[in-house]
């Protein structure tokens, strides 16, 4: 059976392992830490290669940024990594085909294949995280845009400049429906500058009335950001991933959106493809597994 060298980089850590063309993971799973300079993230990416690249037929990369629809390299800065990082040189890693994917794009098509929305030809993955990934599949095929950094959850919630955003523009869905958008909102409302999203999930949890109006503030802006997003592209799913998908309530976002929306009924559900879903995609991706063979 076909296997890739799934390798998920991220700005805080860097996961591989072998997965196979069912997406299973059929190896230990490594763990590293990003490091912080452009070097050490090459030599890192090389000695996962030398070590395991025996043992795949392709190598499989799932990324943070933007990658370009050759899949061959990234498109530009991504903000929470080593600034030269964009300039990886990945098809010079191995003397195997490399296959290069967003790591957002990844998780959504493995949600697609063997996850929540398996066997439905139209679907959104949104992570919800420290920030917000975002993943679009339309007729079966992931929506890269015309050069590949389509699914951006940049659009904006208000017009008012009262959040800036990590990308640097002001009042973006990520601002508000992140966990550090969650932080921002509970620390207007509380008053509190040290209150934690812990404290946040904690209370609401318990039933506590200030943490439960922050926790509602929250999901009211991921909702709004739903019925966007099912007005543009009317698709049969919307899939919530991500540590904080955990703390949503599908059943009430879907009852909401179809009572907003202008387009057909869509359903809420959370990613069951697991945490390491961008390594699953991407190895997915690179030996074909829904592409017809074509990549």
């Amino acid at each position: 059976m076909p296997k890739a060298l799934a390798i998920d980089i991220g700005g805080t850590k860097i996961y591989n392992s072998i997965v196979n063309e069912k997406g299973e993971i059929i190896s230990e799973i490594e763990k590293h830490h990003t490091p912080k300079t452009f070097e050490e993230i090459k030599e890192i990416f090389k000695e996962i290669i030398t070590a395991h690249e025996n043992e795949a037929d392709v190598i499989a990369i799932s990324t943070c940024g933007a990658v370009n629809n050759s899949n061959t390299g990234i498109l530009g800065s991504t903000g929470n990594i080593a600034k030269e990082y964009p300039t990886m040189d990945f098809m010079s890693l191995s003397k195997k085909k490399v296959f290069v994917e967003n790591d957002a794009n990844a998780a959504a098509w493995a949600e697609h294949i063997i996850g929540s929305s398996k066997g439905l030809p139209t679907s959104i993955m949104i992570t919800l995280g420290t920030g917000v990934g975002g993943g679009l599949i339309l007729n079966n095929r992931i929506f890269k845009g015309k050069n590949g950094a389509a699914g951006e959850m940049h659009f904006k919630m208000r017009t008012d400049k009262h959040r800036k955003c990590t990308c640097g523009s002001w009042d973006c869905f990520e601002a508000y429906a992140s966990g550090s958008g969650l932080k921002k909102t509970a620390e207007e409302i509380s008053k509190n500058p040290n209150i934690t999203t812990y404290d946040v999930i904690g209370g609401w949890q318990k039933n506590d009335n200030l943490m439960t109006e922050i926790y509602k503030k929250w999901e009211n802006d991921i909702l709004e950001g739903l019925i966007g997003l099912a007005n543009i592209f009317d698709p049969d799913v919307i899939v919530l991933s991500g540590s904080l998908a955990e703390f949503t309530n599908p059943e009430y976002l879907t009852e909401t959106v179809n009572k907003e929306i202008v387009t057909t009924p869509t359903k809420i559900v959370k990613g069951s493809a697991g945490n390491y879903s961008g390594m699953i995609g991407a190895a997915l991706l690179a030996l074909g597994v829904g592409l017809g063979g074509d990549k």
